[in-house]
């Protein structure tokens, strides 16, 4: 017998699935790029709607349920060209300039050196070159750049974009796969996991765009994963994922413990394989293999606020001097709170925690940067900070349909930290207190939400 919660939860499921296609299979030119805000307005308003409906559906069905939606979602990815951002062509550039023994670190993309690589698809006749900021030096780390260069080898002559798409659904859906194993193992719901696999963002950031930053978290949610138990594990896991993106070096303090072993068992692992992957590219390169990682913070304005929108909210209270002080004190306390209370069972909450606040404190511009707190999500059930996944992605993709791109940005971070705050206090005084029985009830044992132990008789010893 067909379950109706089970059907109403498919039906949202599908309704997102089409929209998301039709959004991104839409031929709009650049230029008018924000009129796509209203279709990705309603993917997240579905996306709600079918992860609201999911909380209602049998357990025997939801990780088959989680598991083939997230695959169709991933799929609508594949629908068209990148739309909102041109970093894949870059990752293919990389891939080829390496497939040509060339180290992708040596050369930015319109130097008289690279000439010869030069094809019509990345740089057509009469027009600029697709690949952004082509004459400065790549930026990405060593793991992405391998990641790059296996794509290119492994993708057909004339494939141009699609390969890096399509390892995009690859890794959009071993990351749904990899949550609900770590949710299952840790006695998870795993309807949690939909906040991943069925997200807007993973479909538009991971796949359509292509980013690497899709390699990056995977590796992040199976190094958390693997981290309460296998800490050389886990910390090698997140050297990985650090060598992809620098992002993920945010986790450390939800990782790590106060004894000096335990942070050493993370700490060297992780190191050590940032450090190995980068040798062979240190030893192959002439320049620096650190790009123009220095020139790109500095354009984005993470050193002076006053330059760009950084430090948002924080700038709405203090001097512009002041921002990045405060970003350094408030992250410190943050680090040092979950470092000394967090729950080693389940260090994705202060992982959470971390990341979430690093997010509103320096309210970045790029949507994309908010996969690996979409992941968090889902690891932790916490949907309230998928708010600040959404307001990256108005200030990314709204703010040319509204003409200013600053005020927008600092509207939607300031909602989101209200619904991430107003859930917190929601939290404190009303449902954390369970917590305790949901974990009974995951382990078969039962007892109460508060108060003290009730004390049964002494049995009656029978003599004679």
């Amino acid at each position: 017998m067909i379950n109706r919660r089970t059907v109403l939860a498919a039906a949202l499921l599908a309704a997102l699935t089409a929209t998301l296609l039709t959004t991104l299979a839409r031929d709009v030119p650049e230029a008018e790029q924000s009129t796509l805000t209203w279709w990705y307005a309603a993917c997240w308003v579905l996306f709600a709607a079918a992860a609201l409906a999911l909380r209602k559906v049998p357990a025997s069905h939801v990780t088959a349920l989680v598991l083939a939606g997230g695959i169709a979602v991933a799929l609508t990815g594949l629908a068209g060209p990148p739309r909102t951002s041109s970093d894949s062509y870059r990752y293919a550039w990389d891939g080829r300039v390496q497939a040509a023994g060339i180290s992708p670190y040596d050369y930015a993309p319109n130097a008289p050196e690279l000439a010869k690589l030069r094809d019509p698809w990345l740089f057509p006749a009469g027009r600029p070159t697709l690949i952004n900021r082509p004459s400065v030096h790549t930026i990405y780390p060593p793991v992405a750049e391998a990641y790059f260069y296996a794509v290119h080898q492994l993708s057909p002559p004339g494939a141009r974009h699609k390969p890096l798409q399509v390892g995009g659904v690859l890794l959009a859906t071993a990351t749904t796969a990899a949550l609900l194993l770590v949710l299952r193992r840790r006695k998870g719901d795993p309807r949690h996991a939909a906040y991943w696999a069925w997200c807007p963002a993973v479909p538009v950031e991971a796949v359509n765009n292509a980013h690497a930053d899709a390699l990056g978290v995977l590796l992040a949610v199976v190094a958390i994963g693997a981290v309460v138990r296998r800490k050389a594990l886990g910390g090698g896991l997140l050297g990985a994922a650090v060598a992809v993106k620098f992002l993920p070096a945010v986790l450390l303090p939800g990782v790590l413990r106060r004894r000096p072993r335990e942070v050493a068992a993370v700490l060297v692992p992780a190191a050590a394989v940032v450090a190995l992957t980068y040798l062979p590219y240190v030893l192959a390169s002439r320049s620096s293999v650190f790009g123009y990682l220095g020139g790109y913070a500095q354009e984005e304005g993470y050193d002076d606020a006053g330059a760009r929108d950084r430090y948002a909210l924080l700038r709405l209270l203090l001097p512009d001097s002041w921002a990045l002080p405060a970003v350094i004190v408030v992250m410190a306390a943050v680090s040092g709170l979950v470092l000394f209370r967090g729950d080693p069972e389940r260090p994705w909450r202060g992982c959470l925690l971390v990341t979430g606040t690093a997010f509103l404190l320096m309210t970045p511009g790029y949507s994309w940067y908010a996969l690996l707190l979409v992941a968090l999500v889902a690891l932790d059930g916490r949907w309230e900070w998928l708010a600040v996944a959404v307001a990256g992605a108005a200030r990314y993709v709204a703010a040319g349909a509204v003409g200013d791109r600053a005020a927008l940005g600092t509207t939607a971070y300031a909602l989101a930290a209200v619904v991430v705050l107003g859930a917190a206090v929601v939290r404190w005084r009303f449902l954390d207190s369970s917590d305790d029985q949901i974990r009974s009830a995951h382990d078969g044992t039962v007892r109460p939400l508060a108060g003290p132990t009730p004390q049964l008789p002494e049995p009656v010893r029978r003599t004679g």
